[in-house]
């Protein structure tokens, strides 16, 4: 009961509201009746193939992991259901979480190493311009 509780929290901090002051579930965690904690599939609302593959792949990478995967609904829906497995006694919640959070740090790498070209192709284009003149 308590790691049922514990669980539910966990989920909750991922849970976000959606502008326009109408609060929507971003996340849904969609848990089959007789299955454990190792085996969830969560529904993540307005996302698609863009978000659901990146995760997939950061996911898999935990060797924990068992399967990982990830459907559209339909084409028209915006939304994904990712299906995480994982081994041994580790919660499906847990390598959810070190995904996402492993993501967000490769996309803000990203976007720092791309501010920084753009920073310096910048100021490349600063100097030639001031030594033209």
């Amino acid at each position: 009961m308590e790691e049922d509780q514990e669980l539910e929290r966990k989920i909750s901090g991922l849970k976000t509201s959606m502008a326009e002051g109408e609060r929507k579930t971003a996340l849904e965690m969609v848990q089959a009746a007789g299955t454990d904690r190792h085996c969830v599939t969560f529904v993540l609302h307005e996302e698609d193939h863009t978000l659901g593959n990146s995760l997939r792949y950061m996911i898999m990478k935990n060797p924990e992991v068992e399967f990982c995967g990830y459907t559209t609904t339909h084409p028209s829906e915006s939304k994904i259901n990712l299906r995480i497995q994982t081994r041994g006694a580790l919660p499906a919640i847990e390598p959810f979480q070190r995904g996402l959070n492993e993501l967000m740090n490769v996309c803000q790498h990203v976007l720092d190493k791309f501010e920084a070209s753009i920073k310096e192709y910048k100021d490349q284009k600063a100097s030639r311009n001031e030594s033209a003149l």
